[in-house]
């Protein structure tokens, strides 16, 4: 018997490189457009424009910001930007100063009690984005392209999501198709869909294609809603993942070094990972075992080592735009 279950643990060992390694044939190294390489300078051009309008309007919430709540206005936080380099981004603050103090890292969660009742509006207007402009003159970010993550959780969702380091190819940007298309990311299935279209874009992108989408960003500030803002500027996109399986398959290894990370995500990531491979561990052996009752061993054995080769990961996560 422990023979048995020794082999078992093997053939799902192999299965989950097997799927990793498709995985990776499928989401080879992308590569940018010709547009990609010069469009920093249209980028500091338009961003130094648009600041002398802004000016006045990241003054005056720098004021609301500190007359409503302690702690400084202007918040700044390190995320990962092209080719994976750090810098620090700048945004007006939403939540409270002490907000991860005792938490750490961590995404945000629907109606989140930190969030001040004026971070609440800025979020939904989108004014916190205002001060990344200097992010943009300083050569870090672009107007557009995929948005910038922070990086205790790149590290993680690099480890579950295959291809999602391609996103880091170009410069992050304030807007992207990405953001304009999909709400905040609840799920491993919602991530998978953005990176799917910050590829697109990095493919893909040119200048016509730049200009639509600062437009319809700029027409959703406004007031017109998402959906027509979109089809105003031919930008709604519909993208469809597999809900399971896509070669999100980890080894146990690589569920003990997220736990070894050190940050709250990482360690929720990697448990509620740990309790799916378990629950469809139990499952595989239930249906291995009525096979075997039925005479149909070999039959139950493959079934049972199919289903723990598939990887669908619905983890529930809550994090910012």
């Amino acid at each position: 018997m422990p023979v048995k279950n020794d082999l078992r643990k093997r053939r799902r060992r192999r299965a989950a490189r097997s799927a990793s390694r498709r995985s990776e044939a499928r989401t080879a190294a992308v590569k940018p457009s010709a547009y990609c390489q010069w469009k920093g300078t249209f980028d500091r051009a338009v961003a130094a424009v648009l600041l002398v309008p802004s000016l006045p309007i990241i003054a005056g919430l720098i004021v609301l910001v500190r007359l409503t709540s302690r702690g400084p206005a202007i918040y700044r936080q390190t995320r990962v930007g092209k080719d994976g380099k750090e810098f620090c981004m700048y945004k007006i603050r939403t939540m409270r100063h002490d907000a991860e103090m005792a938490s750490g890292a961590v995404w945000t969660r629907p109606r989140d009690n930190r969030i001040t009742l004026v971070g609440r509006a800025l979020r939904k207007l989108h004014l916190d984005e205002f001060p990344q402009l200097f992010n943009v003159l300083r050569g870090e970010m672009s107007l557009v392209g995929p948005r910038p993550e922070r990086p205790e959780f790149v590290h993680v969702l690099a480890d579950v999501i295959p291809g999602y380091r391609r996103r880091l190819a170009v410069r992050p940007g304030i807007t992207g198709l990405a953001q304009i298309n999909l709400p905040p990311d609840t799920d491993l299935a919602s991530v998978r869909r953005k990176v799917v279209l910050d590829v697109e874009y990095i493919e893909t992108a040119n200048l016509l294609l730049d200009l639509r989408m600062t437009l319809c960003t700029a027409a959703r500030l406004l007031g017109l809603p998402g959906l027509h803002a979109m089809r105003l500027f031919r930008l709604e996109r519909d993208v469809v993942v597999e809900a399971g399986g896509n070669g999100i398959a980890l080894a146990p290894e690589t569920l003990v070094r997220l736990e070894r990370l050190g940050n709250v995500a990482a360690a929720e990531l990697a448990s509620a990972l740990r309790r799916d491979a378990a629950a469809a561990a139990t499952d595989g052996d239930g249906a291995d075992r009525d096979h075997r009752a039925n005479g149909n061993g070999k039959a139950g054995r493959h079934a049972a080592d199919g289903r723990n080769g598939q990887a669908a990961r619905e983890l529930s996560l809550a994090k910012p735009r």
